[in-house]
């Protein structure tokens, strides 16, 4: 089956009514697209989530994979213990993906260690998926320092792994846009930050999530961005596939770009697959 849908989401602790305690209000069209992209993944029903996290260990010369049987976090560092997650782990398809990765001389493994409380960008996501009713194992992977075009491959592969175990998979790209836009925001403001925000949410409207590769990562840098591996990793794993895209909602209320967006392969909402002719990054 393989990869049938990406989704593009941010990670604000704050958005998170226990934790907010009524600032995460002033964001509330990030709220209402998330609750759609949970319901979409819902619908979906996939039986893995490839959760690709800023906040997971991360490695300047390999990508962190975890093999876990379970994973299980809550808010507790917000202030928000009782707010909870627990999902199990597919360890076979998280030990593929490390063997698929080995072949093409891109290291993978659970460099960070065993049995690491989720992330606050990996809880997230889960705990809107909670809301709805709806979870499903997962598996968990970091960035690494290598270039863009090695993150789209790595993406590729993960597909191809997917496509071999016959795992209907989505993947959950979880990252926020540039953290200064504002000058009174917690990390200030530059030029580059609206403009990346503006670029990236064209991109996603678009679909054509190849487009990214062109980004310079010192203009990325200087933006303060911390999901564009997140979302190159989830762009390659759609590579091939037809998508309907689209930009649920941006925001960016306190200084920090919130997108969200879903990419879902075509036929997918009625069970049907289709492919287009290979190309993209090389």
């Amino acid at each position: 089956m393989g990869v049938i849908a990406g989704f593009a989401v941010p990670h604000p602790p704050l958005i998170i009514p226990a934790v907010g305690r009524g600032e995460e209000k002033q964001i509330q069209k990030t709220i209402d697209a998330y609750y759609e992209v949970a319901r979409r993944i819902k619908q979906l029903a996939p039986e893995v989530l490839v959760v690709s996290s800023p906040h997971a260990p991360l490695f300047r010369d390999g990508f962190h994979v975890a093999v876990d049987r379970e994973f299980s976090g809550s808010m507790a560092d917000f202030h928000a213990p009782q707010e909870k997650v627990s999902v199990e782990g597919d360890v076979e398809f998280a030990r593929a993906i490390i063997d698929a990765a080995a072949e093409a001389d891109i290291p993978a493994g659970p460099y960070g260690g065993r049995n690491l409380a989720l992330d606050h960008a990996s809880f997230i996501p889960l705990w809107f998926l909670q809301q709805v009713g709806f979870s499903a194992p997962i598996v968990l992977m970091g960035f690494s320092g290598f270039p863009f075009n090695v993150h789209y491959r790595f993406g590729r592969i993960i597909a191809s792994v997917a496509d071999r175990l016959d795992r209907r998979a989505v993947w959950v790209a979880s990252g926020d846009l540039s953290h200064k836009q504002k000058a009174d925001g917690p990390y200030g403001y530059v030029p580059e930050g609206p403009e990346f925000d503006r670029q990236i949410c064209e991109i996603f409207a678009s679909g054509e999530l190849d487009r990214m590769a062109d980004f310079d990562e010192s203009f990325a840098d200087a933006a303060a961005e911390c999901g564009l591996r997140s979302f190159m990793l989830m762009a390659g794993a759609l590579q091939g596939k037809p998508i309907d895209a689209e930009l649920l909602s941006h925001q960016a209320t306190f200084g920090v770009g919130y997108g969200v967006a879903s990419f879902i392969v075509k036929g997918q909402a009625d069970g049907e697959s289709a492919e287009k002719p290979e190309g993209g990054i090389a």
